[in-house]
C-alpha cells in the first residue's frame, strides 16, 4: 500500500494460484484487459499485469500475478496452507470455480465447492473468463475485502507507529588498524 503516490490511494497485490488448465490466465486477461482467447499458452514461471479501479470513491492500483499451473482441485487445501506460511498474516483469500459455463465438463458443482471452501472458511464465487460472468466481482471483492482489512491510506505522517526515528547520537570513533 502507498499514499505518496498520486496516481491511486493503495496498490495491492493479488495472487492467482491454482492447477494446471483451470484458466487463472483468461481470468486475468479478462479482468485486466477484457479479452478472452481459447488458445492461451500455459504460464511458465510467473506473469502479472496491472488495472486501476475506483471503489468506494478511492483509486485502488492492482497487481495481479498469475503463477505457473499444477495439478488438480484436491490440492485446494495444500494452495491454502502454502499461502499462510508465505503470505502475510490475516491475507485475504477468496476460491474461484472457474469454467462455469462448461456444465457437462464440470468437475466439481457449486454446491461440493461452495461446502468445501465454508469449512475452510474463506468465501467461494463460480466464474467464466469465456463469458465474463462474475470475473470483474471477483477482484472487485477482493479488493474491497483486503480494503476494508487495511483500513484507510495514511496521509504522510498522521501514524506514528508506521514512521522510522532517527537519533542522532554520538558520533562513532573510527579505528585506527593499519589495514587499508
Amino acid at each position: 500500500m502507498s499514499t505518496m503516490n498520486p496516481e491511486y490511494d493503495y496498490l495491492f497485490k493479488l495472487l492467482l494460484i491454482g492447477d494446471s488448465g483451470v484458466g487463472k490466465s483468461c481470468l486475468l486477461l479478462r479482468f485486466a484487459d477484457d479479452t478472452y482467447t481459447e488458445s492461451y499458452i500455459s504460464t511458465i514461471g510467473v506473469d502479472f499485469k496491472i488495472r486501476t479501479i475506483d471503489l468506494d470513491g478511492k483509486t485502488i492500483k492492482l497487481q495481479i500475478w498469475d503463477t505457473a499451473d499444477q495439478e488438480t482441485f484436491n490440492n485446494v487445501k495444500q494452495w491454502l496452507e502454502e499461502i499462510d506460511r508465505y503470505a502475510c498474516d490475516n491475507v485475504n483469500k477468496l476460491l474461484v470455480g472457474n469454467k462455469c459455463d462448461l456444465h457437462t465438463k464440470k468437475v466439481v458443482d457449486y454446491t461440493t465447492a461452495k461446502e468445501y471452501a465454508d469449512q475452510l472458511g474463506i468465501p467461494f464465487l463460480e466464474t467464466s473468463a469465456k463469458n465474463a460472468m462474475n470475473v470483474e466481482q471477483a477482484f472487485m471483492t477482493m479488493a474491497a475485502e483486503i480494503k476494508l482489512r487495511v483500513g484507510p491510506p495514511s496521509s504522510g505522517n498522521s501514524d506514528p507507529a508506521n514512521n522510522v526515528r532517527i537519533e542522532h547520537g554520538r558520533p562513532i570513533e573510527s579505528s585506527k588498524s593499519g589495514c587499508c
